[in-house]
């Protein structure tokens, strides 16, 4: 395992530039290192991604010195457990709508004595490995490196989470939010209307609540270039500027 990409980076005052994945491509990771991204996001919930290629792109990430974090499909243990088993070193937990959610959530992610994540034999426990952990000092003080490490960031996406925030960010273990501006438009019965200043103004509401609270907001830490802005919004420019 690797030190956190995001987390060192944000340490010297400076976001993070991260490349977003929908589908495994190790090429495109490689790629990106070449391009001088600081790590790799991968979204399992809309995304298509097996454990399998989750374990393979950290492989080759971790190998060029990048971090990985994921959105994972559903933020149950099991998912977190399988996500964070491979060597991811991130998760948003999407729809966190009530406290107990969103401690559940931070519990998955962290490893006791913080939470109460399960110990694997995958990348994310060194494989299980008794001499690469000793380096750590031993199991209890690599669990305590990997918390350390872990960023834990519930996305608030539904006038619940809104209406149950204040509870919502009293979990000790919660890094911080990150939003999801379709979906919080259609819970505030404005489907189809991200861009609704009336959604704005929520968001904007959420994420100053959050900071207030000293959590992160998302976007304050990180710089996401996702691979659909990259191939649609680069390659319609050089479709229509052709001759």
């Amino acid at each position: 395992m690797i030190e956190n990409t995001i987390i060192n980076k944000n340490k010297s005052g400076e976001k993070a530039n991260v490349f977003g994945l929908t589908f495994p491509s190790l090429q495109l990771v490689e790629l990106a290192a070449h391009a001088g991204f600081d790590a790799i996001n991968c979204d399992g919930e809309h995304g298509l991604f097996s454990p399998e290629s989750i374990d393979d792109i950290c492989r080759v990430a971790n190998g060029y010195g990048m971090s990985v974090i994921a959105r994972v499909p559903d933020k149950s243990a099991y998912w977190i457990n399988l996500f964070l088993d491979r060597g991811v070193q991130g998760i948003v937990g999407p729809h966190v709508e009530t406290k107990k959610e969103a401690q559940d959530f931070a519990d998955a992610c962290l490893f006791p004595p913080h939470g109460k994540r399960s110990w694997g034999g995958g990348r994310g426990t060194e494989f299980n490995d008794d001499k690469k952990i000793s380096e750590h000092g031993g199991k209890l003080d690599f669990a305590k490196w990997s918390n350390k490490n872990m960023l834990v960031i519930a996305q608030i996406e539904s006038v619940p989470g809104w209406d149950n925030l204040d509870e919502i960010l009293s979990v000790e273990g919660l890094s911080g939010i990150t939003g999801g501006p379709n979906d919080l438009a259609a819970s505030m019965g404005i489907p189809g209307e991200p861009d609704n200043p009336k959604r704005q103004k929520l968001t904007s509401d959420i994420e100053s609540l959050a900071r207030e609270k000293n959590k992160i907001v998302q976007d304050d830490i990180i710089r996401t270039l996702a691979i659909q802005e990259l191939m649609i919004e680069s390659g319609r420019k050089f479709v229509e500027n052709g001759e």
